[in-house]
């Protein structure tokens, strides 16, 4: 109630400057559309459609791939992603101008206003030459039947006024400019990371209405109905690389595996599906970007009273689902050829994160790296969520929290169960 109230609120002080913000785009439509002289690359588009991850969204679990109908929970309802093949339930007849003003202004073809859940904040930022490879190379797809089913929003947020609403607070259309002071190296990777690879789609703070600070915010923050909190890229000991080797992330961002680190979760799907594609010069680039970012500390809660019994009950269970992989101290398991095969636990940043929550999302559904041609055949965790309850999941992760040299706080029963309730509220 208290999210709907500030809604209203909003739509009520904003509704008229939203209303002729929309007339006035609508309007100018033609003036704010540059013409791109440059001959389309289908292998420009290919490549950036993979960066982009586009088939991510917009493939449906057991659909054709880039015919949408994949259903994306946010904590508003839920959006169904939309058809991107030459279909005229998709991109058929779109043209080049038509597409751009999509990816730019968030604005389709009939007029509508883009759900925020399409990310304008970081596709406005693509350059025109980008925009018309990617489109040049969808239009070459093979068209799939696959009408757009409506977006299951609760009133009023799925209404144009309240998405017109939420763009005059938070979205301001404008093509990347590079940062003079900064190389080309670092430019190209903020270009990247901040527009078509969209980092900040996960891993921005967003408040009561789903606002973020811009396409760099990285301050980290729950994703909606996933369950999993995307860690934040300025603190080290949630998800920084600042102090990680340039080559130790460029091979993390290409295989998901690097020195004891996994991707795990939805950055397995980001890695699969995304940064695996990256060239070497585009690997370098966004490695550099994201290496220099500031680092800064995410607040975390005071250490809570240690519980005697939930300890020992956690270091049982501990012992008896988790050491003969992980390592009596979390050392973790080599491979018969010696290769990192069972990561290790001990000064791990999925445990020590100041949320519990990624580490109860690998312990109840277990934890899968991405295949790449660089790490064909990872090692996988089997899922506990039908071994473990809420006690059980309470005392393992407070053990591994508390032990090996952590100091990450214990979390109890009550907590799990809030966790679990976030996730499925959305």
């Amino acid at each position: 109630m208290r999210r709907l109230s500030i809604a209203l609120a909003l739509l009520a002080a904003l509704g008229s400057a939203a209303g002729l913000a929309l007339l006035a785009w609508q309007r100018g439509l033609n003036d704010a559309t540059p013409q791109s002289s440059a001959p389309a690359s289908l292998a420009r588009g290919a490549y950036l459609a993979a960066v982009g991850n586009c088939a991510g969204c917009h493939t449906a679990r057991g659909g054709a791939r880039l015919a949408g109908g994949r259903p994306i929970p946010t904590p508003f309802g839920t959006v169904f992603s939309t058809n991107l093949t030459p279909d005229p339930t998709g991109l058929a007849g779109w043209s080049a101008n038509e597409f751009w003003r999509a990816l730019h202004l968030g604005i389709s073809r009939d007029g509508r206003l883009l759900v925020p859940a399409h990310p304008i904040v970081n596709t406005t930022l693509v350059s025109r030459e980008d925009a018309d490879a990617l489109h040049a190379w969808l239009q070459a797809q093979g068209p799939v039947v696959a009408p757009r089913r409506a977006h299951q929003l609760r009133w009023p947020y799925g209404s144009q006024l309240a998405i017109a609403a939420w763009r005059a607070l938070y979205f301001r259309p404008g093509v990347y400019q590079p940062n003079p002071a900064r190389d080309a190296a670092w430019n190209r990777g903020a270009y990247l990371s901040q527009g078509l690879a969209h980092c900040s789609a996960c891993h921005a703070g967003r408040g009561v209405l789903g606002g973020d600070q811009g396409a760099a915010d990285f301050r980290g923050g729950l994703l909606a109905g996933l369950g999993w909190v995307a860690p934040s890229l300025h603190d080290p000991a949630e998800a920084g690389v600042q102090r990680w080797t340039a080559e130790a992330l460029q091979r993390w961002l290409r295989d998901g595996h690097a020195d004891g680190h996994a991707a795990l979760g939805p950055m397995a799907e980001v890695v699969l599906g995304s940064t695996a594609a990256l060239d070497e010069a585009d690997l370098a680039a966004m490695s550099a970007y994201l290496r220099a970012l500031p680092e800064r500390a995410v607040p975390r809660p005071g250490p809570a009273e240690p519980d005697r019994r939930r300890r020992e009950r956690g270091a049982g269970l501990y012992r008896e689902h988790c050491a003969a992989c992980h390592g009596g101290q979390g050392e973790g398991r080599r491979d018969t050829g010696g290769a990192p095969a069972y990561p290790a636990l001990a000064g791990s940043r999925v445990v020590t994160q100041a949320s519990a929550a990624n580490l109860l999302r690998v312990i109840e559904r277990g934890g899968f790296a991405p295949a790449t041609p660089g790490h064909p055949r990872p090692y996988g965790m089997p899922p506990f969520a039908g071994v473990l309850g809420a006690e059980d999941l309470a005392a393992l992760a407070s053990h591994l929290r508390q032990s090996f040299g952590h100091q990450a706080g214990e979390i109890d029963a009550v907590e799990v169960l809030r966790l679990r309730a976030a996730a499925a509220a959305h």
